[in-house]
C-alpha cells in the first residue's frame, strides 16, 4: 500500500533534529534505517505529519569506549555493530544477537537505535540490550538523560522517549569474562521470534556465580527472567541448570496470535533458556 501524505525533514544535527521535533509535537516520526516504520505507514497503522530523517547525522553512528563501557550511536546499523571489533571484543552478546535479525539488506539499513525506539517486544535487540543492563541516551529540548533499559520499554511499542526527545546513543557495560548466548525459534528464516532467550553467565570453580536472562516476546516489552537468575546461582551442573530452566515463564504474560499460544510461548521460553544458559556455561 501507498502511505499517507506526509512533510519530510532531513537535520544535519542532532539540535536540529531536536528542534524539529519540538515543533511538531506529536505529529513527527523519526525515520532511522526505516526498517520498522515504513512498513507500518505502509500498512496505515502509523499515520505521522511529518517524518524526521536523521540517516545524514554523522554523530549518530559508531563505536567507542568510555572507561568501563561502550557507547554506540544509535544510528548506528546493524552491519557496523556486527562487525565493530569492541562490540565483538566486550559485548559478544550484542553482536551474536544482532547476527540474528532479519536478513543482510535489512541489516545494512536498520539500526541499533532505530530498533531500541521501536520498542517491539518481538525484536531482538530490545532483551539482550535489557540483559547486558544498558543504558540509553535520549536528548531533548533540555538535554540528554540517561534511561536504564529496565525502564525505557514501557508497553507494547511503547518507549520512554518524549516526542520531542531523540535516542542518540545506547551505552553498554562491558561484559568481558561473561559466557553468552542468544537462542530463538522462529518457524521460517527471517522471521520474527515466537521466542528469544538472550542470557550472560559468569561461572567460579566450575559453578555458576551471576546470570543476566532477557526474554523476546514473552510480554508486552521484553523481560528479565528474575526467577531463573535467583535460581541458577550456585549451579553447577545440566541438571541443576534445567530445574532452574523451568521458571522461565515466571511473570510472564505472552501472547496469543498465529505465532503459538501462550503455553505454547512459555515452553518455549523453558526450553530455549535451558539451551542459552548451558552454551553461555559452556556446560552444552
Amino acid at each position: 500500500m501507498i502511505p499517507p501524505a506526509f512533510d519530510y525533514a532531513r537535520p544535519g544535527s542532532i539540535d536540529e533534529a531536536v528542534r524539529t521535533l519540538a515543533d511538531a509535537g506529536e505529529d513527527a516520526k523519526v525515520l532511522a534505517g526505516g526498517q520498522s516504520l515504513l512498513p507500518l505507514m505502509r500498512l496505515r497503522l502509523a499515520f505521522p505529519e511529518l517524518v524526521v530523517d536523521v540517516g545524514r547525522i554523522p554523530e549518530l553512528r559508531g563505536v567507542r569506549e568510555d572507561g568501563d563501557t561502550l557507547v554506540i550511536g544509535a544510528m548506528t546499523t546493524h552491519h557496523d555493530v556486527i562487525a565493530d571489533p569492541l562490540v565483538r571484543r566486550h559485548a559478544g552478546l550484542l553482536a551474536a544477537a544482532t547476527s540474528t535479525v532479519a536478513d543482510p539488506a535489512v541489516r545494512h539499513r536498520g539500526t541499533l537505535g532505530g530498533s531500541l525506539a521501536h520498542a517491539d517486544p518481538a525484536g531482538d535487540l530490545p532483551a539482550v540490550v535489557l540483559a547486558l543492563d544498558g543504558e540509553l541516551v535520549a536528548q531533548g529540548p533540555g538535554g540528554r538523560r540517561t534511561i536504564a533499559a529496565r525502564e525505557f520499554f514501557v508497553d507494547f511499542l511503547q518507549s520512554a522517549l518524549a516526542p520531542d526527545e531523540l535516542l542518540v546513543e545506547v551505552r553498554i557495560p562491558k561484559a568481558d569474562g561473561w559466557g553468552f548466548r542468544y537462542e530463538k525459534f522462529h518457524r521460517v528464516a527471517q522471521a520474527y521470534a515466537i521466542v528469544g532467550v538472550a542470557a550472560l553467565v559468569r561461572r567460579d570453580n566450575g559453578h555458576i556465580t551471576e546470570t543476566r536472562i532477557g526474554l523476546t516476546n514473552m510480554g508486552a516489552t521484553p523481560l528479565r527472567a528474575s526467577a531463573v537468575e535467583q535460581a541458577l546461582s550456585g549451579a553447577g551442573d545440566p541438571d541443576a541448570v534445567a530445574r532452574a530452566a523451568e521458571s522461565a515463564a515466571e511473570g510472564t504474560q505472552p501472547s496469543q496470535d498465529t505465532g503459538g499460544s501462550p503455553e505454547y510461548r512459555a515452553h518455549l521460553a523453558q526450553v530455549l533458556t535451558k539451551r542459552a544458559v548451558l552454551a553461555a556455561a559452556g556446560m552444552g
